[in-house]
């Protein structure tokens, strides 16, 4: 539905509502937030406010028909719609405007917001920011209470481009990916972004609590680069520590075997297992009657299975092959035995724990779009 000119509102109706939902989506009722950000990671964290309750307002370049993401369309989506599935992936809940900000007017109308308003999210270049007024050092003069939060590609001062490929490649997780003597293959999710995301958004949250405590607002930013090599883990003090490089393993784990090792059962289907303890382990080889596993010496400890992998994963699909995915998730529930199914989208969607994640929205052209959730906690 449209309201005023260039102004449009999304009606959301969650698929199943509960009591805890009800709570979730009020906690920030009173919350007045400015997203002046694009693409995925700035919106994302807008996403996070719009879903607890708050007023979130979207501004989009008029000039350029809006996000960019607007025209990420599978070949398979509706074309004559405004909106692609991508861009509906974090954009449910909010109220958009279509603004030049090289104009002056529209400035204003900015700034007016920025008056009542408690957070401000931006992924502009900073000489950007600047030059539309909407630097911090201008909306902070407007509002001094106002939580200005910043997203950089590759830090403050550093005006270089970057989508998340680019420093998925940069932080070292592009070099790890893949299948050994392959090339890198990047994460199928823009998971830098939404690293990053979470990362604004627990500076968001701390802002607020010292608003609430001190009255003062404040700036916060982050990068995407600062936030992927955050996010390194264990890789990264495996290198700091260890002087190990990680390499290309697939969906291995350079200290733990067998965990991410695939394979297949007898109806084609694929199934990980991780077994993390000596004792899954065990249970394992239980599970699959090869309990002499566990007496031979390659594979009697972690470290010797990790030296050993791949005569481990012989051994155990010779195993796999001989039982259907439904049959062996059986054992190894009774088992006890961490393991997961390969599941595609579809199937991802028959589970009944999907259904409680997933939420609709009517657009102001009647088409009917369905997203998940991304603040998934519970609060009671």
């Amino acid at each position: 539905m449209v309201g005023e000119k260039g102004r449009r509102t999304f009606y959301t109706t969650p698929i199943v509502p509960d009591n805890n939902q009800s709570i979730m989506n009020n906690i920030f009722k009173d919350l007045k937030v400015i997203e002046l950000a694009s693409v995925l990671a700035g919106p994302a964290v807008g996403l996070f406010f719009a879903e607890l309750g708050a007023e979130v307002i979207k501004i989009e370049n008029k000039k350029t028909g809006g996000d960019v993401t607007r025209k990420w369309k599978l070949p398979s989506e509706r074309q004559d719609t405004a909106i692609s599935a991508y861009y509906a992936s974090v954009n449910w809940g909010k109220k958009v405007l279509f603004l030049d900000l090289s104009l002056k007017e529209d400035q204003r109308k900015v700034h007016e917001l920025v008056r009542e308003a408690d957070v401000v999210i931006s992924n502009f270049k900073e000489k950007s920011a600047l030059r539309m007024h909407m630097d911090y050092g201008t909306l902070c003069a407007i509002n001094p209470k106002i939580i200005y939060a910043q997203l950089y590609a590759f830090g403050q001062g550093i005006d270089r481009p970057a989508f998340d490929v680019v420093l998925q490649a940069e932080a070292g997780f592009l070099y790890m990916t893949g299948e050994p003597g392959r090339r890198p293959v990047k994460m199928p999710v823009a998971l830098i972004d939404l690293l990053a995301a979470h990362q604004l958004k627990e500076g968001i949250l701390i802002a607020l609590l010292r608003r609430e405590k001190e009255g003062r607002g404040a700036f916060v930013s982050t990068s995407l680069l600062e936030s992927a090599i955050a996010s390194l883990a264990n890789q990264a003090t495996n290198w700091l520590i260890a002087g190990h490089i990680p390499q290309a393993m697939g969906s291995a784990h350079p200290n733990i075997a067998p965990y991410g090792d695939i394979f297949t059962c007898k109806d084609g289907k694929l199934v990980v297992i991780a077994a993390g303890t000596e004792r899954q382990f065990i249970q394992l080889c239980k599970a699959l009657h090869l309990e002499s596993l566990t007496e031979d010496t390659r594979f009697r400890q972690n470290t010797s299975r990790v030296a050993n992998r791949e005569a481990l994963w012989e051994a155990l699909q010779a195993r796999f092959s001989a039982y259907s995915r439904q049959e062996l998730s059986d054992r190894l529930e009774e088992f006890k035995v961490p393991y997961g199914c390969v599941r595609n989208m579809e199937e991802v969607f028959q589970l009944s724990e999907s259904q409680s994640v997933m939420q609709e929205e009517l657009t102001e052209d009647g088409t009917l779009h369905k997203s998940v959730r991304t603040a998934v906690f519970n609060i009671l």
